[in-house]
């Protein structure tokens, strides 16, 4: 009987055991940076939609922008976690309330009473000096940030249904250097949350989050924390010191990355990558680059605010023994604060609802003379209102347009991007927190392609055609977000496939990017082609693909969708490798160029192409690292 009643159990266990084995993995894809009308800024721009309209959005069904058309995507999302402001979450929505216990105040007032644009705005610059704590903080109500913060956890518990589509419970924690410098984060918990965020108004120190979310763990709540915008932290998202200026040492290492696997490389405000400054020998560096501090028109420093800089420090500080504090996992998201990210080029509505909503706002379509002279209002009203603004701040004018005839906003240099990408056994919060704590993901800048990268030994060019690939690179091997240890005497082998979204145009070339330290502690970094659309082959010179002239007729945004390819996949050898140093290698597969947002609303719009915005885009998507090491 017992025997029987073990067989019977080993029976129904056994589909689950053969889904979680790792081969079995699939691709999700979800978003995990979306702000509702619980964010301050969210609700003062527009927004309308709460938690529960954003998931509906994530799960197919249409929403309304502040504009009022109508937001959809082509296809659901697997997973999604909304992620309102800490600070003062819920409170504009109650300032809108003249009942509400903050209604009376005289900021709430200013925000009831803005009309126009400028207004709006002006008000807003009401709320900084709060927000920023530079003054007796008079306005914020816990118990409304507590009840807001429920109704998050209450949305995320209605709307997460395991196998189907996950909604983690999340906000974001938004700090700052000083003043604009952005140190902004993503808290997600995996299950349980507590009873209140923990804010910039506790603390705008990163390291003081770290603690608290240890604190957590130790009962049981897990969490992980992402930072965004590195590009525009002024230098201070990967510096080479702790937020209070010490050195960095192995204790502080080892907090930060058991706190913070992942990274966002892409969003809405520009992808933080690298800069062709950073990389003078990637031809591909200069992409989607807003190369501003958030929210003004300063430029932020290159160095300590893009990611492959950060990997290569990373390798010196560990050389160094202060272990490695920027051992990140890659994932992109959107920064939506309308509820519900615009993913494709050709239907976006950007990110900051009123605000931003169509191509003239945008910058992308030329403005008639009337609106030309509204623009030199709106300019010199916002010139005065920064006159008067205190030092360091910023109302997010352009000092001057460098193209006649076109309104130029930060937010011209935005684009539609991005999804996150998990490799899970199961569309689960257990299973994508898992994958996202391993590492073992990728990120794209809106386009739904997928892509698998292992490293290890004795994985030669033959399992490429193997039906048991996965399989046997599991087996051998690591997947992207692992360490492999360097053998004496062996070079490792490099298993990388990716495949194109089938809504979107076919891929270019897929590369790997590789950064090393030498034997003096300095970094270095390289970029190989290593498979080119149409099989051709790489130049073993250059180590780039030739051009395979993909072409796009800006008349109409048509390409020619035949000069690319499906999928591509490679086995690779570092031609420069040498056992005594410690790498990092991730993959960056690129499309074919295609019309960015820009060109297909001026398309729409009759009007002539803004010169001094890129016409076409190359979409691609980028794998998480794996680093080698001794």
């Amino acid at each position: 009987m017992n025997k029987i009643k073990t067989g019977l159990l080993v029976a129904l266990l056994l589909p689950s055991l053969a889904q979680a084995a790792p081969q079995n993995r699939e691709a999700l894809f979800g978003e995990t940076h979306v702000h509702t009308k619980l964010s301050f800024d969210a609700f003062i721009f527009g927004n309308r939609n709460g938690p529960d309209e954003a998931y509906r959005y994530a799960k197919g069904e249409a929403i309304n922008h502040p504009a009022g058309f109508e937001m959809k995507l082509p296809a659901p999302l697997d997973f999604q976690a909304t992620t309102d402001h800490a600070m003062y979450l819920g409170m504009v929505p109650a300032m809108f309330d003249a009942d509400s216990s903050v209604g009376s105040h005289r900021v709430a007032k200013a925000l009831r009473e803005a009309k126009t644009a400028s207004e709006r705005r002006q008000a807003f610059g009401q709320m900084l000096p709060y927000i920023g704590q530079q003054v007796e903080d008079d306005l914020l109500d816990m118990n409304i940030v507590r009840s807001a913060w429920a109704e998050t956890i209450a949305a995320a518990e209605r709307h997460n249904e395991p196998g189907k589509f996950t909604a983690f419970t999340a906000y974001e924690y938004t700090s700052s250097q000083d003043t604009f410098e952005n140190l902004h984060r993503n808290v997600i918990f995996e299950g349980g949350a507590p009873d209140e965020p923990f804010s910039r108004l506790i603390s705008k120190n990163p390291e003081n989050l770290w603690r608290w979310m240890d604190s957590l763990r130790d009962k049981g709540m897990d969490s992980i924390a992402i930072p965004h915008n590195s590009n525009g932290s002024d230098g201070y998202m990967f510096w080479d010191k702790t937020y209070d200026g010490k050195e960095i040492d192995a204790r502080y290492s080892a907090m930060r990355m058991r706190n913070e696997p992942l990274v966002e490389i892409s969003q809405v405000k520009g992808t933080s990558e690298t800069h062709p400054l950073l990389s003078p020998n990637d031809e591909f560096a200069n992409f989607e680059i807003m190369p501003y501090q958030i929210a003004t028109w300063y430029e932020s420093k290159l160095e300590g605010s893009y990611v492959r800089e950060a990997y290569r420090k990373g390798l010196e500080l560990q050389k160094a023994g202060a272990g490695n504090p920027f051992k990140f996992g890659l994932i992109s998201a959107s920064d939506t604060h309308v509820g519900a990210g615009a993913f494709t080029e050709s239907n976006y509505w950007s990110k900051i609802g009123m605000v931003d909503f169509n191509g003239r706002l945008r910058g992308s379509v030329e403005l008639s003379w009337v609106q030309r002279l509204g623009a030199q209002v709106f300019r010199l009203s916002n010139m005065w209102t920064q006159f008067n603004m205190p030092e360091g701040a910023s109302t997010g004018l352009a000092p001057k347009n460098p193209a006649p005839g076109f309104l130029h906003m930060q937010w011209s240099s935005w684009g539609a991007s991005g999804l996150a990408g998990v490799w899970a056994e199961e569309n689960t919060r257990k299973s994508i927190f898992a994958a996202m704590r391993r590492k073992e993901t990728f990120g794209t800048s809106g386009p739904r392609m997928r892509v698998r990268f292992f490293a290890g030994y004795d994985m030669g060019p033959q399992l490429l055609e193997d039906a048991q690939l996965v399989k046997k690179a599991y087996a051998k091997g690591v997947p992207m977000g692992s360490d492999l240890l360097i053998r004496k005497n062996a070079q490792p082998d490099f298993l990388v496939w990716a495949t194109r979204d089938p809504l979107s145009a076919p891929l270019q070339r897929m590369q790997i990017i590789k950064g090393w330290v030498d034997s003096q502690g300095v970094s270095h970094e390289a970029v190989y082609d290593i498979a080119c659309a149409g099989g051709a082959q790489v130049d073993a010179t250059t180590n780039r693909c030739p051009d395979n002239n993909a072409q796009v007729d800006l008349s109409d945004c048509s390409y020619n969708a035949d000069s690319g390819a499906d999928e591509l996949k490679a086995h690779w050898r570092d031609p420069q490798f040498k056992a005594e140093e410690n790498a990092f290698y991730y993959v960056r597969a690129i499309e074919n160029p295609t019309c960015r947002w820009s060109t297909w609303d001026a398309l729409r719009a009759g009007s002539r192409l803004n010169p001094s915005l890129a016409a076409t885009i190359q979409e691609r998507v980028w794998s998480s690292p794996i680093w080698l090491e001794h």
